[in-house]
């Protein structure tokens, strides 16, 4: 999954089955509160068996086809509207629609106008969760087929 921030944190199950109206029929799923790059963290995507919006787990951020491994030097977890079609990493899952929806009661985006990191908090005023618009993709690794 992918969004334009560098850490979220994310509500629980229960809160997200009841915001975006997806029931209680989803498996239950373990995630920490605090989500980081690389971390694995709920997103809304539509169901591929199934009518209406299904609840998954998976990292936060992509990992591109061409990796060869999942550990990847550089951060895939940020992406520019306007480069989407451009990026190998994203273009794929663009073009197929392979949209989602990333529930958060805030995001944390760095801030260097000091010339230091402060973190800057956002989230809803009323205290409810809010979607972070992202992809998603499935990447399988080669050497071992997970």
């Amino acid at each position: 999954m992918q969004a334009m921030c560098n850490r979220y944190v994310s509500p629980d199950q229960a809160a997200i089955e009841r915001f975006w109206h997806i029931g209680a029929r989803n498996q239950p799923r373990l995630w920490a509160t605090e989500i980081f790059p690389r971390a694995n963290g709920p997103f809304i995507r539509a169901a591929e068996q199934a009518h209406g919006p299904e609840l998954v787990v998976g990292q936060w951020g992509l990992i591109p086809f061409f990796a060869k491994t999942s550990k990847l030097p550089y951060s895939n977890n940020n992406a520019r509207s306007e480069e989407l079609t451009d990026k190998p990493t994203f273009r794929g899952p663009w073009l197929r629609g392979l949209r989602c929806i990333i529930p958060a009661v805030s995001v944390d985006e760095p801030n260097w106008e000091t010339g230091k990191n402060i973190w800057w908090r956002f989230r809803r005023a009323d205290g409810m969760p809010w979607g972070l618009a992202g992809l998603w993709n499935t990447w399988v690794d080669k050497g071992t087929g997970e």
